[in-house]
């Protein structure tokens, strides 16, 4: 694990994003969660690639790291490196913090000297945390604490996790205002089709982190997988309970009711998500106290 701190400084491809990140990996996906005083960071600090690796930049960020950084990783050399050669290359490097998790596991963060305090990060097998500006560094201590402690959870779940634990901490001394998740893995775009399982933004917003932490859950509810598990055959008193709820709400069918409400992807023939039920009951319930 490593640490840095310094001033600040800037120029280039670049644009000064002061912020707290974590980027990871979790079985085959890739991630990064990030949060700052500054107008939509989500759109500027993440990068990541199936099968090759996510990496943050920050600070006076470069945004040119994003594409090289995955190219080089792209092409087998290793976190380290891949940080080692963007440096090598950026005249302006004492400026930068970059945090970089290869396809291998491995994890490099770096953070130039010239960077406003506090600034500095942890990396560790599969992880790198970093930030600047910071209250201190409980911030990045917090994180790589609550990631460590977190593996049973999903990666998307984790890092947001994460990113609330330096929140808790102090996070960024100027404030509050954005943050984003953005997570890669094979197949597991919306409905299947490609590998972009989260692109979520809050990039205006009085505590941005609860609310990412909300539309992760959102998210889950329209976009997730339900758990056979906890399925419940359509049958019975719970037919008849969902046949009244879809005559309030004016539909003849699930199947009609959930495309309008963009949850066809949680129906299972003669089943019911619970999440699905949920949501059914609670918009039946609006409707009948609407009159």
């Amino acid at each position: 694990m490593g640490a840095g701190r310094g001033r600040t400084g800037g120029g280039g491809l670049s644009s000064r994003v002061v912020t707290f990140s974590i980027v990871a990996r979790q079985g085959t996906a890739f991630g990064v969660a990030v949060a700052s005083k500054f107008l939509s960071v989500g759109a500027l600090v993440p990068a990541a690639e199936v099968g090759v690796g996510a990496l943050a930049t920050q600070a006076w960020a470069n945004l040119a790291y994003r594409p090289q950084g995955l190219a080089m990783l792209r092409s087998g050399v290793s976190a380290g490196e891949a940080v080692a050669a963007l440096l090598a290359a950026d005249e302006r490097r004492a400026h930068r913090q970059v945090g970089v998790v290869g396809p291998d596991g491995r994890a490099e963060t770096y953070t130039g000297e010239e960077c406003l305090p506090w600034a500095g990060g942890l990396a560790g097998d599969g992880y790198a945390v970093q930030g600047n500006i910071l209250t201190g560094p409980e911030v990045v201590r917090d994180m790589a604490d609550a990631w460590l402690s977190s593996a049973g959870l999903p990666l998307a779940d984790r890092l947001v996790a994460a990113l609330a634990a330096g929140d808790a901490a102090g996070g960024d001394a100027r404030g509050r205002q954005s943050a984003g998740l953005y997570v890669v893995d094979p197949g597991r775009g919306v409905g299947g089709w490609g590998d972009l399982a989260y692109d979520l933004r809050v990039d205006d917003h009085p505590d941005p982190v609860a609310e990412l932490r909300r539309l992760l859950a959102v998210h889950e509810v329209l976009h997730g997988t339900p758990d056979p598990a906890e399925l419940l055959p359509v049958e019975g008193e719970l037919a008849e309970e969902i046949g009244r709820l879809l005559a309030v709400l004016g539909y003849d069918s699930l199947d009609r009711w959930a495309g309008v409400e963009n949850l066809e992807g949680r129906l299972v023939e003669g089943k019911a998500d619970p999440l699905v039920l949920a949501h059914l009951r609670t918009t039946a319930e609006a409707r009948r106290a609407a009159g």
